[in-house]
């Protein structure tokens, strides 16, 4: 099975719909200066590739009710392949959770919680989170203010060198 290969054209358009998911084929074809039919299976590929994940629209949690994030590195006891695959299911399984991060240094996982308040944040941690068995410790720490959040990624390095 052979490695794809992308170009600076590629990178255009993932750098476009980064910013601007909603656009026509016809205006990204523009913006990225080719056909329409060119875009559009280039960018059926970066879809087929996985390389674009998915579309959805970016909801603002204040406006939806959501106004406290809190990031809360946990410690497991029992590391394994098995014991991290039952508490990455079970955090996923947790509505609250919008985040989720296998991490190195003093905790294991690093866990985005955004819910409306402090009282429905105590009921997540303690009859959610801690109820996950092999989760030892939660440290949480409070979001004051959001600067950024989910920005398009860089893509200066990419495609590889290697790429066409």
């Amino acid at each position: 099975m052979s490695t794809p290969q992308y170009d600076r054209i590629d990178r255009a358009i993932l750098a476009h719909l980064q910013r601007h998911g909603r656009t026509p084929n016809v205006d990204l074809a523009e913006a990225v200066m080719l056909s329409p039919s060119s875009a559009l299976r280039r960018t059926k590929a970066l879809e087929a590739d996985g390389v674009i994940a998915g579309y959805r629209a970016e909801l603002d949690r204040g406006k939806t009710g959501l106004g406290l994030t809190v990031f809360v590195a946990l410690r497991v006891e029992q590391h394994s392949r098995e014991t991290s695959r039952h508490i990455e299911e079970s955090l996923c399984a947790i509505p609250a959770v919008v985040a989720c991060h296998v991490v190195s240094g003093e905790a294991d996982f690093l866990v985005e919680i955004a819910v409306p308040d402090l009282a429905s944040y105590e009921q997540v941690l303690l009859d959610e989170i801690l109820a996950v068995g092999p989760v030892r410790d939660a440290r949480s720490t409070f979001a004051i203010r959001t600067v950024r959040s989910r920005g398009p990624l860089p893509l200066d390095h990419w495609p590889p060198r290697n790429g066409r």
